[in-house]
């Protein structure tokens, strides 16, 4: 028996329940993972929020999107992304249905090795939003000498972004509370803090143009400030406003209707960002773990909009 989080119904942590089921065996090209981290991301809040829909056909809903953990048994043709998947492999997970579990079976596809140099927790909490940050700079063409102007710099897709497009040779300038420049300022960022007078105190640091915006925060703010300081619309985008994006004209990316998911960009951005976290080179902060137990104490962290890092649940 496995023990599993789900939604009974549409609404907030109060909704998530913990409950036994028994496992199911691995039938072709799947494989059955003991689980040892799981990462929350804001889309699992989202999911049994009732954003996407309220129909109760799909209740009891179960969550998760990613993990890392051990192969305990195959399928046959049980074959990942990097090869054949077997009993006893150390995987990674993404995406994952129903990665809030102590342990799950899944398609062999959505399973890659994870590297010895990486610990359990991050690497259940790196593919999400590590995947969307790669994205982001792949779709506004953030290269060597830009100017980049990062909105949410110190959140889980904005720390990890404004770390790569240093990494590419990028100028970043990123948003952040002033509790966070520090940080920022140790990974080659030049913060600013977010709020009234944002466009003229990036003009202060950047008086020629700012090449980029990347907005991960979806605030009216980030577009307004994007569209002012950004001539070319086709290099500003966000991940979150897709309302205000969409009319505005500027590139959306994820899953809304509309947006680009980057679907190829996302599925191998693993093989750029195991290595940068091994070597050192991507610094990806776990800002609190809480048991499988406590899936719901967890939501209610996350949604307080200021975790500072990645949140893992440990079955």
């Amino acid at each position: 028996m496995a023990v599993i989080v789900v939604a009974t119904g549409f609404g907030g942590p109060e909704m998530l329940s913990v409950r036994e089921e028994p496992v199911p065996a691995p039938g072709p090209g799947e494989a059955t993972v003991l689980v040892r981290a799981a990462g929350v991301n804001p889309i699992d809040h989202k999911r049994y929020s009732g954003a996407f829909g309220d129909d109760p056909g799909t209740l009891p809903m179960r969550l998760g999107l990613e993990l890392s953990g051990v192969v305990t048994a195959v399928g046959p043709d049980a074959v990942g992304p990097a090869g054949p998947v077997r009993a006893g492999d150390e995987v990674v997970g993404f995406p994952v249905s129903g990665a809030y579990a102590s342990e799950v079976t899944t398609p062999a596809a959505t399973l890659l090795p994870k590297p010895a140099g990486l610990g359990w927790e991050v690497a259940a909490g790196l593919l999400a939003t590590g995947a969307t940050a790669l994205h982001t700079l792949a779709a506004t063409g953030v290269a060597s000498g830009d100017t980049v102007l990062l909105h949410g710099a110190s959140g889980g897709v904005g720390y990890l972004a404004a770390q790569l497009a240093v990494g590419r040779g990028a100028r970043v300038i990123g948003t952040a509370a002033e509790s966070h420049h520090e940080r920022l300022r140790a990974h080659g960022v030049e913060p600013v803090t977010y709020g009234a007078g944002l466009a003229d105190r990036v003009r202060a640091l950047v008086p020629e143009k700012t090449d980029v915006a990347i907005d991960t925060v979806g605030t009216d703010e980030a577009v307004d400030v994007s569209l002012e300081l950004v001539a070319d619309r086709s290099r500003i985008a966000t991940i979150a406003a897709f309302q205000r994006g969409a009319a505005a004209g500027i590139r959306l990316l994820g899953g809304a209707p509309g947006a680009d998911p980057g679907t190829e960009i996302r599925a191998d951005a693993w093989r750029e960002l195991f290595p940068l976290a091994v070597d050192g080179k991507l610094d990806v902060v776990i800002a609190r773990t809480f048991p499988l137990a406590d899936t719901a104490a967890a939501h209610e962290f996350v949604a307080g909009g200021h975790a500072g890092g990645k949140v893992i649940l440990l079955p």
